[in-house]
Protein backbone atom coordinates (compact mmCIF):
# COMPACT_ATOMS: atom_id res chain seq x y z
CA UNK A 1 0.00 0.00 0.00
CA UNK A 2 2.91 2.00 -0.54
CA UNK A 3 0.59 4.21 -2.55
CA UNK A 4 -1.17 5.93 -0.13
CA UNK A 5 0.29 8.89 0.38
CA UNK A 6 -3.04 10.89 1.26
CA UNK A 7 -1.56 14.93 2.11
CA UNK A 8 -3.95 17.00 4.47
CA UNK A 9 -3.84 19.70 6.87
CA UNK A 10 -1.85 19.00 10.23
CA UNK A 11 -5.00 20.39 11.81
CA UNK A 12 -7.28 17.78 10.32
CA UNK A 13 -5.80 14.57 12.04
CA UNK A 14 -8.72 11.79 11.28
CA UNK A 15 -10.04 12.29 8.21
CA UNK A 16 -8.45 13.25 4.83
CA UNK A 17 -9.70 16.21 2.97
CA UNK A 18 -12.86 15.76 0.18
CA UNK A 19 -11.66 15.51 -3.00
CA UNK A 20 -14.17 14.44 -6.11
CA UNK A 21 -17.44 12.99 -5.29
CA UNK A 22 -18.56 11.22 -2.01
CA UNK A 23 -17.44 7.72 -3.36
CA UNK A 24 -13.50 8.93 -3.95
CA UNK A 25 -13.82 10.69 -0.56
CA UNK A 26 -14.98 7.05 0.94
CA UNK A 27 -12.27 5.32 -1.03
CA UNK A 28 -9.61 7.61 0.44
CA UNK A 29 -10.76 7.52 3.49
CA UNK A 30 -11.19 3.38 3.65
CA UNK A 31 -7.20 3.74 2.27
CA UNK A 32 -6.01 5.99 5.46
CA UNK A 33 -3.46 4.47 7.33
CA UNK A 34 -5.44 5.84 10.71
CA UNK A 35 -8.67 3.84 9.21
CA UNK A 36 -6.94 0.34 8.57
CA UNK A 37 -5.00 0.31 11.92
CA UNK A 38 -8.17 1.50 13.66
CA UNK A 39 -10.50 -1.32 12.26
CA UNK A 40 -7.35 -3.83 12.89
CA UNK A 41 -7.56 -2.85 16.87
CA UNK A 42 -11.58 -3.25 16.57
CA UNK A 43 -10.61 -6.80 15.30
CA UNK A 44 -8.31 -7.33 17.48
CA UNK A 45 -10.95 -6.59 20.84
CA UNK A 46 -14.33 -8.38 18.91
CA UNK A 47 -12.14 -11.54 18.73
CA UNK A 48 -10.99 -11.46 22.41
CA UNK A 49 -14.87 -10.92 23.14
CA UNK A 50 -15.86 -14.03 21.52
CA UNK A 51 -12.89 -16.10 22.30
CA UNK A 52 -13.33 -15.46 26.13
CA UNK A 53 -17.03 -16.16 25.77
CA UNK A 54 -15.80 -19.55 23.91
CA UNK A 55 -13.57 -20.56 26.50
CA UNK A 56 -15.52 -19.08 29.33
CA UNK A 57 -18.46 -21.66 28.30
CA UNK A 58 -15.78 -24.49 27.53
CA UNK A 59 -13.42 -24.35 30.61
CA UNK A 60 -13.59 -24.68 34.18
CA UNK A 61 -12.59 -21.18 35.98
CA UNK A 62 -9.38 -23.02 37.06
CA UNK A 63 -8.05 -23.88 33.50
CA UNK A 64 -9.87 -20.29 32.19
CA UNK A 65 -7.51 -18.31 34.84
CA UNK A 66 -4.75 -20.47 33.72
CA UNK A 67 -5.00 -19.51 29.92
CA UNK A 68 -5.44 -16.09 30.91
CA UNK A 69 -1.98 -16.10 33.15
CA UNK A 70 -0.16 -17.51 30.41
CA UNK A 71 -1.41 -14.93 27.92
CA UNK A 72 -0.35 -12.91 30.08
CA UNK A 73 2.83 -13.93 30.13
CA UNK A 74 3.03 -13.90 26.88
CA UNK A 75 2.41 -10.19 26.46
CA UNK A 76 4.55 -8.92 28.78
CA UNK A 77 7.58 -11.10 26.80
CA UNK A 78 6.55 -9.60 23.89
CA UNK A 79 7.46 -5.66 25.61
CA UNK A 80 10.73 -7.39 26.36
CA UNK A 81 11.66 -9.15 23.40
CA UNK A 82 10.77 -5.61 21.36
CA UNK A 83 12.38 -3.53 23.88
CA UNK A 84 10.69 -0.25 22.96
CA UNK A 85 11.65 -0.60 19.47
CA UNK A 86 8.03 -0.32 17.52
CA UNK A 87 7.81 3.40 17.75
CA UNK A 88 11.30 3.81 17.31
CA UNK A 89 11.24 1.80 14.12
CA UNK A 90 8.58 3.36 12.53
CA UNK A 91 10.14 6.81 12.79
CA UNK A 92 13.66 6.33 11.48
CA UNK A 93 12.89 3.77 9.19
CA UNK A 94 9.96 5.59 7.38
CA UNK A 95 9.26 4.86 3.28
CA UNK A 96 12.19 2.51 3.21
CA UNK A 97 11.50 -0.88 0.82
CA UNK A 98 9.54 -3.83 2.58
CA UNK A 99 12.48 -5.98 2.21
CA UNK A 100 14.54 -3.67 4.09
CA UNK A 101 12.49 -3.15 6.59
CA UNK A 102 12.02 -6.97 7.22
CA UNK A 103 16.42 -7.62 7.42
CA UNK A 104 16.95 -4.51 9.39
CA UNK A 105 13.80 -5.33 12.65
CA UNK A 106 15.15 -9.23 12.47
CA UNK A 107 18.12 -8.10 13.42
CA UNK A 108 16.70 -6.13 15.68
CA UNK A 109 15.08 -9.05 17.28
CA UNK A 110 18.07 -11.47 16.82
CA UNK A 111 19.82 -11.23 19.94
CA UNK A 112 16.84 -10.95 22.58
CA UNK A 113 15.19 -14.03 20.54
CA UNK A 114 17.92 -15.74 21.39
CA UNK A 115 18.16 -14.81 25.09
CA UNK A 116 14.77 -15.26 25.70
CA UNK A 117 14.74 -19.00 23.77
CA UNK A 118 17.61 -20.16 25.58
CA UNK A 119 16.64 -18.87 29.13
CA UNK A 120 12.74 -20.19 28.45
CA UNK A 121 14.99 -23.82 27.81
CA UNK A 122 16.83 -23.58 30.84
CA UNK A 123 13.27 -22.83 32.71
CA UNK A 124 11.23 -25.58 31.13
CA UNK A 125 14.18 -28.34 31.66
CA UNK A 126 15.78 -27.13 35.20
CA UNK A 127 12.82 -25.28 36.94
CA UNK A 128 10.94 -27.02 39.77
CA UNK A 129 7.92 -28.97 39.28
CA UNK A 130 5.71 -26.39 41.51
CA UNK A 131 6.97 -23.48 39.64
CA UNK A 132 6.37 -24.37 36.20
CA UNK A 133 3.31 -25.68 34.05
CA UNK A 134 5.75 -28.59 32.28
CA UNK A 135 8.42 -28.25 29.35
CA UNK A 136 6.02 -28.57 26.41
CA UNK A 137 3.67 -25.68 27.56
CA UNK A 138 6.82 -23.53 28.70
CA UNK A 139 7.88 -24.21 25.09
CA UNK A 140 4.49 -23.22 23.74
CA UNK A 141 4.86 -19.80 25.83
CA UNK A 142 8.27 -18.91 24.38
CA UNK A 143 7.49 -19.54 20.84
CA UNK A 144 3.71 -17.54 21.07
CA UNK A 145 5.64 -14.82 22.47
CA UNK A 146 7.96 -14.51 19.53
CA UNK A 147 5.15 -14.91 17.00
CA UNK A 148 3.67 -11.78 18.85
CA UNK A 149 6.58 -9.77 19.05
CA UNK A 150 7.40 -10.48 14.98
CA UNK A 151 3.36 -10.01 14.72
CA UNK A 152 4.06 -6.11 16.52
CA UNK A 153 7.11 -5.55 14.33
CA UNK A 154 4.72 -6.79 11.24
CA UNK A 155 2.75 -3.48 12.17
CA UNK A 156 5.70 -1.01 12.39
CA UNK A 157 7.15 -2.59 9.25
CA UNK A 158 3.91 -1.97 7.49
CA UNK A 159 3.40 1.35 9.03
CA UNK A 160 7.39 2.52 8.08
CA UNK A 161 6.97 1.37 4.22
CA UNK A 162 3.52 1.72 3.73
CA UNK A 163 1.23 -1.48 3.41
CA UNK A 164 -0.80 -0.72 6.76
CA UNK A 165 -3.48 -2.97 4.46
CA UNK A 166 -1.12 -5.80 4.52
CA UNK A 167 -1.46 -5.61 8.31
CA UNK A 168 -4.95 -5.55 8.70
CA UNK A 169 -5.44 -8.62 5.83
CA UNK A 170 -3.01 -10.39 8.32
CA UNK A 171 -5.43 -9.76 10.82
CA UNK A 172 -8.36 -10.27 9.51
CA UNK A 173 -6.62 -14.12 8.38
CA UNK A 174 -5.22 -14.51 11.86
CA UNK A 175 -9.09 -13.49 13.19
CA UNK A 176 -10.68 -16.29 10.80
CA UNK A 177 -8.18 -18.84 11.94
CA UNK A 178 -8.56 -18.33 15.45
CA UNK A 179 -12.09 -18.26 15.88
CA UNK A 180 -12.02 -21.45 13.98
CA UNK A 181 -10.20 -23.36 15.94
CA UNK A 182 -11.91 -22.23 19.39
CA UNK A 183 -15.52 -22.90 17.70
CA UNK A 184 -13.99 -26.09 17.13
CA UNK A 185 -12.38 -26.75 20.91
CA UNK A 186 -15.54 -25.25 22.03
CA UNK A 187 -17.82 -27.65 20.18
CA UNK A 188 -15.36 -31.00 21.19
CA UNK A 189 -15.25 -29.78 24.46
CA UNK A 190 -11.89 -29.11 24.88
CA UNK A 191 -10.52 -28.73 28.62
CA UNK A 192 -7.11 -28.47 28.40
CA UNK A 193 -5.17 -25.13 28.50
CA UNK A 194 -3.11 -25.79 26.14
CA UNK A 195 -4.86 -26.64 23.43
CA UNK A 196 -6.59 -23.08 23.57
CA UNK A 197 -3.09 -22.03 23.92
CA UNK A 198 -1.99 -23.72 20.92
CA UNK A 199 -4.67 -22.21 18.82
CA UNK A 200 -3.40 -18.95 19.53
CA UNK A 201 -0.09 -19.73 18.47
CA UNK A 202 -0.93 -21.52 15.32
CA UNK A 203 -3.55 -18.63 14.38
CA UNK A 204 -0.68 -16.00 14.76
CA UNK A 205 2.24 -17.54 12.92
CA UNK A 206 1.08 -18.56 9.66
CA UNK A 207 -0.81 -15.43 8.59
CA UNK A 208 2.58 -13.28 10.00
CA UNK A 209 5.48 -15.24 8.40
CA UNK A 210 3.34 -15.61 5.23
CA UNK A 211 3.24 -11.94 4.78
CA UNK A 212 6.56 -11.56 6.29
CA UNK A 213 7.89 -13.61 3.38
CA UNK A 214 5.80 -11.75 0.78
CA UNK A 215 7.33 -9.00 1.58
CA UNK A 216 11.24 -10.17 1.42
CA UNK A 217 10.03 -10.86 -2.43
CA UNK A 218 8.76 -7.38 -3.25
CA UNK A 219 10.56 -5.17 -5.47
CA UNK A 220 11.52 -1.74 -3.91
CA UNK A 221 8.96 0.84 -4.61
CA UNK A 222 10.47 4.07 -6.75
CA UNK A 223 11.26 6.93 -4.57
CA UNK A 224 12.07 3.98 -1.50
CA UNK A 225 14.95 5.18 0.29
CA UNK A 226 17.78 3.52 0.99
CA UNK A 227 18.64 2.22 4.42
CA UNK A 228 21.96 3.95 6.43
CA UNK A 229 24.20 1.44 8.26
CA UNK A 230 23.68 3.42 11.30
CA UNK A 231 19.96 3.46 11.49
CA UNK A 232 19.84 0.25 13.65
CA UNK A 233 22.23 1.68 16.05
CA UNK A 234 19.35 4.23 16.52
CA UNK A 235 16.43 2.44 16.66
CA UNK A 236 18.29 0.12 19.43
CA UNK A 237 18.83 3.49 21.43
CA UNK A 238 15.86 5.20 21.36
CA UNK A 239 13.87 1.55 21.97
CA UNK A 240 15.42 1.23 25.01
CA UNK A 241 14.79 5.04 26.14
CA UNK A 242 11.14 4.09 25.41
CA UNK A 243 11.57 0.93 27.12
CA UNK A 244 10.68 2.42 30.39
CA UNK A 245 7.44 3.78 29.00
CA UNK A 246 5.95 0.59 26.99
CA UNK A 247 6.34 -1.22 30.58
CA UNK A 248 4.97 2.30 32.42
CA UNK A 249 2.17 2.53 30.06
CA UNK A 250 0.62 -1.34 30.16
CA UNK A 251 1.21 -0.61 33.96
CA UNK A 252 -0.84 2.55 33.86
CA UNK A 253 -3.66 0.53 31.87
CA UNK A 254 -4.09 -2.74 33.58
CA UNK A 255 -3.16 -2.24 37.42
CA UNK A 256 -6.36 -0.72 38.01
CA UNK A 257 -7.83 -4.03 37.55
CA UNK A 258 -5.43 -5.49 40.64
CA UNK A 259 -5.85 -2.75 42.62
CA UNK A 260 -9.52 -2.70 43.23
CA UNK A 261 -10.14 -6.65 44.17
CA UNK A 262 -7.41 -5.94 47.39
CA UNK A 263 -8.57 -2.68 48.13
CA UNK A 264 -12.34 -2.81 47.57
CA UNK A 265 -14.05 -5.90 46.02
CA UNK A 266 -14.54 -8.46 43.37
CA UNK A 267 -17.79 -6.58 42.69
CA UNK A 268 -16.74 -3.17 42.05
CA UNK A 269 -14.25 -4.48 39.92
CA UNK A 270 -16.72 -5.90 38.06
CA UNK A 271 -18.46 -2.24 37.64
CA UNK A 272 -15.42 -1.06 37.00
CA UNK A 273 -14.43 -3.12 34.34
CA UNK A 274 -17.53 -2.93 32.75
CA UNK A 275 -17.45 0.97 31.77
CA UNK A 276 -13.80 0.81 31.35
CA UNK A 277 -14.12 -1.86 28.48
CA UNK A 278 -16.37 0.81 26.45
CA UNK A 279 -14.27 3.58 27.02
CA UNK A 280 -11.13 2.93 26.54
CA UNK A 281 -11.99 2.64 22.70
CA UNK A 282 -12.24 6.13 22.54
CA UNK A 283 -8.52 6.65 22.74
CA UNK A 284 -8.24 3.95 19.77
CA UNK A 285 -8.62 6.22 16.68
CA UNK A 286 -6.17 8.93 18.07
CA UNK A 287 -3.69 6.39 19.24
CA UNK A 288 -3.95 4.94 15.49
CA UNK A 289 -3.68 8.62 14.49
CA UNK A 290 0.22 9.13 15.99
CA UNK A 291 1.33 5.49 15.56
CA UNK A 292 0.29 6.20 11.68
CA UNK A 293 2.28 9.48 11.52
CA UNK A 294 5.38 9.22 13.72
CA UNK A 295 7.31 8.95 10.69
CA UNK A 296 6.35 11.50 8.91
CA UNK A 297 6.50 13.67 11.69
CA UNK A 298 9.68 13.04 12.17
CA UNK A 299 10.63 13.43 8.35
CA UNK A 300 9.12 16.90 8.73
CA UNK A 301 10.99 17.32 11.89
CA UNK A 302 14.47 16.83 10.25
CA UNK A 303 13.74 19.48 7.69
CA UNK A 304 11.93 21.99 9.65
CA UNK A 305 8.66 21.76 8.77
CA UNK A 306 6.95 19.72 11.68
CA UNK A 307 4.35 22.33 13.10
CA UNK A 308 3.18 20.90 16.61
CA UNK A 309 0.41 23.29 17.68
CA UNK A 310 -2.37 22.42 14.49
CA UNK A 311 -1.57 19.00 15.04
CA UNK A 312 -3.19 18.98 19.17
CA UNK A 313 -5.23 21.91 18.36
CA UNK A 314 -6.92 19.09 15.97
CA UNK A 315 -6.78 16.46 18.74
CA UNK A 316 -8.30 18.18 21.61
CA UNK A 317 -11.33 19.65 18.97
CA UNK A 318 -12.05 15.58 17.93
CA UNK A 319 -11.81 14.79 22.15
CA UNK A 320 -14.01 17.79 22.89
CA UNK A 321 -16.38 16.57 19.89
CA UNK A 322 -16.59 12.85 20.88
CA UNK A 323 -16.54 12.96 25.08
CA UNK A 324 -19.97 14.55 25.86
CA UNK A 325 -21.39 12.02 22.57
CA UNK A 326 -19.87 9.35 24.50
CA UNK A 327 -20.74 10.01 27.98
CA UNK A 328 -24.24 10.79 27.44
CA UNK A 329 -25.02 7.85 25.54
CA UNK A 330 -23.12 5.65 27.38
CA UNK A 331 -24.92 6.99 30.82
CA UNK A 332 -27.82 5.89 29.17
CA UNK A 333 -27.29 2.60 27.93
CA UNK A 334 -25.27 1.08 31.38
CA UNK A 335 -28.73 -0.32 32.33
CA UNK A 336 -30.37 -1.44 29.77
CA UNK A 337 -27.48 -3.26 27.84
CA UNK A 338 -25.88 -4.56 31.08
CA UNK A 339 -28.77 -4.80 33.72
CA UNK A 340 -30.20 -2.90 36.30
CA UNK A 341 -27.55 -4.65 38.67
CA UNK A 342 -24.96 -1.87 37.00
CA UNK A 343 -26.68 1.06 37.76
CA UNK A 344 -23.88 1.89 40.20
CA UNK A 345 -21.44 2.19 37.66
CA UNK A 346 -22.77 5.33 35.96
CA UNK A 347 -21.29 6.87 38.75
CA UNK A 348 -17.90 6.43 36.68
CA UNK A 349 -19.25 7.29 33.45
CA UNK A 350 -17.87 10.48 33.12
CA UNK A 351 -14.63 10.63 34.90
CA UNK A 352 -13.56 7.23 32.98
CA UNK A 353 -14.85 8.99 29.78
CA UNK A 354 -12.79 12.51 30.56
CA UNK A 355 -9.75 10.10 31.46
CA UNK A 356 -10.11 7.94 28.32
CA UNK A 357 -9.90 11.44 26.36
CA UNK A 358 -6.93 12.79 27.79
CA UNK A 359 -5.31 9.17 27.28
CA UNK A 360 -5.81 9.71 23.57
CA UNK A 361 -4.73 12.99 23.55
CA UNK A 362 -1.45 11.90 25.63
CA UNK A 363 -0.79 9.73 22.43
CA UNK A 364 -0.44 12.58 20.57
CA UNK A 365 1.48 14.23 21.79
CA UNK A 366 3.99 11.84 22.59
CA UNK A 367 3.96 10.86 19.24
CA UNK A 368 5.11 14.16 18.69
CA UNK A 369 7.85 14.19 21.71
CA UNK A 370 9.24 10.79 19.81
CA UNK A 371 9.39 12.44 16.40
CA UNK A 372 11.56 15.07 17.87
CA UNK A 373 13.81 12.76 19.26
CA UNK A 374 13.17 12.75 23.00
CA UNK A 375 12.51 9.08 23.72
CA UNK A 376 13.50 9.14 27.31
CA UNK A 377 10.98 12.18 28.29
CA UNK A 378 8.57 10.14 26.63
CA UNK A 379 9.48 7.43 28.82
CA UNK A 380 9.66 9.87 31.86
CA UNK A 381 5.74 10.96 30.85
CA UNK A 382 5.03 7.24 30.93
CA UNK A 383 6.43 6.65 34.97
CA UNK A 384 4.92 10.08 36.13
CA UNK A 385 1.27 8.88 35.12
CA UNK A 386 1.69 5.20 36.19
CA UNK A 387 3.09 6.85 39.60
CA UNK A 388 0.16 9.18 39.99
CA UNK A 389 -2.31 6.95 39.29
CA UNK A 390 -1.42 4.18 41.91
CA UNK A 391 -0.71 6.85 44.18
CA UNK A 392 -4.52 7.71 43.41
CA UNK A 393 -5.76 4.29 43.83
CA UNK A 394 -4.12 3.47 47.10
CA UNK A 395 -5.85 6.65 48.53
CA UNK A 396 -8.89 6.76 46.89
CA UNK A 397 -10.24 3.48 46.64
CA UNK A 398 -10.42 2.11 50.00
CA UNK A 399 -12.58 5.79 50.68
CA UNK A 400 -14.51 6.16 47.95
CA UNK A 401 -14.72 1.88 46.13
CA UNK A 402 -14.88 2.43 42.50
CA UNK A 403 -14.82 5.82 41.72
CA UNK A 404 -12.22 6.57 43.26
CA UNK A 405 -10.34 4.08 40.96
CA UNK A 406 -12.23 6.23 38.22
CA UNK A 407 -10.66 9.23 39.66
CA UNK A 408 -7.32 7.74 39.74
CA UNK A 409 -7.57 6.91 36.22
CA UNK A 410 -8.25 10.55 35.11
CA UNK A 411 -6.10 11.87 37.72
CA UNK A 412 -2.93 9.15 36.15
CA UNK A 413 -3.57 9.88 32.68
CA UNK A 414 -3.92 13.63 33.39
CA UNK A 415 -0.40 13.26 34.75
CA UNK A 416 0.93 11.80 31.86
CA UNK A 417 -0.77 14.28 29.15
CA UNK A 418 0.31 17.34 31.04
CA UNK A 419 3.84 16.32 31.49
CA UNK A 420 3.80 16.04 27.78
CA UNK A 421 2.26 18.66 26.76
CA UNK A 422 5.19 21.13 29.20
CA UNK A 423 8.03 18.99 27.68
CA UNK A 424 6.84 19.40 24.20
CA UNK A 425 6.69 23.01 24.69
CA UNK A 426 9.84 23.17 26.56
CA UNK A 427 11.69 21.16 23.97
CA UNK A 428 10.28 22.89 21.05
CA UNK A 429 13.08 25.42 19.99
CA UNK A 430 16.22 23.40 21.32
CA UNK A 431 15.14 20.41 18.87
Amino acid sequence: MSEVQVDRPEAEPLSPPRRGGPVTWVGALLREPTVLLLASQVLTGTVALTANILMVRSLTPTHRGEVALLLQVVYLSTQVLLLGTERSFVASYHNVTPASAVREYARLLAVPSGLFLSAALIWGVAAPDRLTPGAAVVAMVAWFALVEATALATRSIAIAVGRVRDFLLTRVIEALLLLTMLIGLYLTGAGDPAAWLLAYLIAGALPTVTFLVIWLRLAPAPGAVAVRPEQNRQVRREGLALFPAAISNMAMLRVDRLVIPALASTAALGLYASVATMTELLAWPLRAYADSRLGRWRAAHHDGSLRTRPIMLGTVAYTLAVVPIAAGGLYLLIEPVFGHQYHPAKSIVVPLVVAAGLYGISRVSLGLLIAKGHAKLVSAAEITGFAVSFAAYVLLIPRLGVLGAAWGSLLGYGACLLFAMVTTALTRDRS
